[in-house]
């Protein structure tokens, strides 16, 4: 026996982050979980699996247009063509939707009831499917410990849609744990809400198969549905194995590139093509959406902040010739520093004992010396309010100083004091 749990299909929910570009693919982003869900059919059809559970959030909440649903219905028959039943379980953002009030369904789709939990049977798998649908959005009852016994000598399968115990990134709704859910005796528990891929293999199997596409940097890598097969007799049926089925048609990546060894903006660039070269290699044929991080200690961590406009058209240039229509990039965000090498010149001025290791000696002593640092900051907030706001939100002293915060003022000395060294030490060389 196989079967395919699936969860969290947002259906037509909008894929963000690429819609301002001029050259995003309008179309794929569209139509990215309709395209994923007749995948998501497609398989279920090819792998003649028994039924389909979606374990809730098949809409997005809100959505007053039926053709949402129309399409949802479509692809229902091309699985009832195929024989194949479902088990539909609505989470908290089908509890918002019209469609999941109005909508009539074909019959193999078999939708768990909201009041109090139901159980579905396929005698003829002696398989037992128990389940309860969000009644409202906000739900914040234990739906777990109101679900039945399991049927003696069954498969049996809970179907959830539940934050479970530690996942504060989701609402907490039907909040449970691991525990209460093997408490029921199910072999297997089908779960939804929680967007990332995750099993538990203990009494029972516990799985979220995360959301079925992407549809933000926050729902990185691959994306799809579990299939689910067991062995053994009627009587006496063991899962065997939990596999990944990927649907997705738009994967989302975050790439951090390393430039520490980048001394200008065009050697950057030139290794920000090779990065994405690499990705584009590894990611098979699915379109991606990146968003690109440079890291990294480099000399040319000036360049990068003065010249974000190019730097950003630049980026985007790799991205055509190396993804061929295939990459784009969502975002591209800049994390490097300067170079470490002013301190290392500094560490010499050691072992001196002339006027260049007194000055030293001054400065160790300035970054704790708060009459020192007053007049210092009352000399640099002039200069400092007339910075462009990206120089000073980049630069975290900066952003400090312009708060009056005097703590800042002691690090800009102990983070400049070396480079100052460094420059007296080379000049009188």
């Amino acid at each position: 026996m196989r079967f395919i749990h699936a969860a969290d299909i947002h259906l037509d929910s909008p894929l963000t982050g690429l819609a301002t570009y001029p050259d995003a693919p309008a179309q794929l982003l569209r139509t990215a979980t309709r395209d994923a869900l007749e995948n998501l059919v497609s398989e279920a059809i090819a792998e003649q699996v028994d039924f389909l559970v979606i374990a809730g959030d098949l809409y997005d909440g809100g959505w007053k247009d039926f053709n949402t649903g129309l399409f949802f219905v479509q692809q229902m028959g091309r699985l009832k063509t195929a024989a194949i039943p479902v088990y539909l379980l609505f989470g908290n953002h089908d509890a918002d939707s019209e469609m999941t009030k109005r909508l009539v369904l074909p019959d193999n789709v078999h939708c768990f009831p909201s009041n109090k939990p139901a159980t579905f049977k396929l005698p003829a798998l002696r398989v037992a499917l128990h389940g309860r649908s969000f009644k409202e959005a906000a739900t914040h009852e234990n739906l777990a410990v109101t679900y039945p016994d399991p049927v003696a000598g069954w498969f049996n399968i809970g179907v959830l849609h539940t934050a479970l115990e530690g996942n504060a990134a989701h609402a907490n709704y039907a909040p449970c744990t691991i525990a209460e859910l093997e408490a029921r005796g199910y072999q297997y528990w089908a779960l939804g809400h929680v967007h990332e891929h995750r099993v538990w293999r203990g009494a029972s199997t516990i799985a979220y198969p995360g959301n079925l596409q992407g549809r933000h940097i926050r729902e990185a890598g691959p994306r799809g549905a579990l299939l689910v097969s067991t062995q053994g007799t009627e009587q006496d049926r063991e899962i065997d194995a939990v596999e990944r089925l990927h649907v997705d048609v738009l994967r989302w990546h975050s790439l951090a590139v390393d430039v520490a060894a980048a001394h200008t903006l065009t050697e950057a660039v030139q290794l920000v093509g090779r990065a994405l070269e690499s990705l584009c290699a590894s990611a098979g044929e699915l379109p991606l959406a990146v968003r690109v991080t440079l890291t990294g200690a480099c000399a040319a961590h000036g360049q990068l902040f003065g010249l974000e406009h190019q730097l950003r058209a630049e980026v985007l240039a790799q991205a055509a010739i190396v993804g061929s229509e295939r990459i784009w990039i969502e975002k591209i965000r800049l994390n490097t520093s300067p170079p470490n090498l002013a301190h290392a010149l500094a560490a010499n001025v050691a072992a001196r004992s002339d006027a260049v290791a007194e000055l030293q000696a001054l400065l160790v002593q300035a970054a704790s010396d708060p009459a020192f640092l007053q007049g210092l900051q009352d000399e640099l907030m002039p200069l400092v309010g007339r910075l462009p706001l990206e120089v000073i939100t980049a630069v975290p002293e900066l952003d400090g100083l312009r708060q009056g915060n005097q703590e800042r003022v002691g690090e800009l000395v102990a983070l400049y004091a070396p480079a100052l060294l460094a420059y007296v030490a080379t000049q009188e060389a």
